[in-house]
């Protein structure tokens, strides 16, 4: 299992948009994508349980990758954050 930490700099956090190519990006792995904020924690590929979460600018997001292709999916899925939330 790979994890990794991302603090929220959209300033309407995860919306709609986002949460759906997110969504659309951890489909294409065969590896399980797990989000973790403010005690709350929801599959990446299911939207409405990440539009769910709330989050918001400034939390701070802890994304756990496990299965065969983390190693693959891991810097893909941190570019992702970095280039949209």
């Amino acid at each position: 299992m790979k994890t990794f930490q991302y603090v929220i700099t959209d300033e309407t956090g995860i919306h709609a948009r986002p949460a759906g190519n997110l969504a659309k990006l951890c489909k294409e792995f065969a590896a399980k994508v797990t989000l973790n904020a403010d005690g709350k924690q929801a599959e990446a590929t299911k939207l409405m349980a990440v539009m769910g979460m709330g989050i918001r600018k400034g939390t701070r997001v802890t994304v756990q990758v496990e299965g065969d292709d983390e190693e693959n999916a891991v810097p893909q899925i941190e570019a992702f954050f970095r280039e949209n939330l």
